[in-house]
């Protein structure tokens, strides 16, 4: 299974829970299994996530996949111009 890190912005919304284990194939499995255990996540889940996949941040990537080693940290995404 893959290990899940959520950022300490998004622990309020999971009931303080910052890692995890879950047997998802892409980024769309891991949001959608996310929602399921923590609906307060859903809205952020939906727009203000960023995902990092064994060091490479995508943004916007719902299927990218995630191999069961893999290391997945969620964060708030990084705004700028």
């Amino acid at each position: 299974m893959a290990r899940i890190s959520l950022s300490s912005s998004l622990t309020p919304f999971s009931g303080g829970e910052a890692e995890l284990e879950l047997d998802v194939a892409n980024v769309r499995q891991l949001f959608h299994a996310l929602g399921e255990r923590y609906a307060d996540l859903i809205p952020y889940l939906e727009s203000d996530i960023a995902v990092a996949i064994d060091g490479d941040i995508y943004q916007d990537a719902l299927l990218q996949p995630i191999s069961n080693d893999s290391e997945v940290f969620l964060f708030p995404k990084i705004a700028g111009g």
